[in-house]
């Protein structure tokens, strides 16, 4: 038993009455922008790293210092 076209006015007409027609365009505007965000996060490639600019004219030192332990 699939769902009759009256069926689905009913379902309709019921949301519409309950929510009314500004909070139902507001739920899908805000489903729309979740929707491009997913998209444009899918789009960006984790695997690429980031660019950091740094200035070459000074030397970054790595070294680890070393740590006097009192005992």
């Amino acid at each position: 038993m699939g769902l009759s076209v009256w069926q689905i006015l009913i379902v309709v007409l019921l949301l519409v009455l309950l929510f009314g027609r500004g909070k139902i365009s507001e739920l899908m505007g805000d489903m729309a922008k979740g929707i491009k965000s997913f998209k444009k996060g899918m789009a960006e490639d984790p695997d690429e790293p980031e660019k950091v600019e740094r200035s070459h004219s000074e030397p970054v030192d790595v070294t680890p210092s070393e740590e006097k332990k009192d005992a």
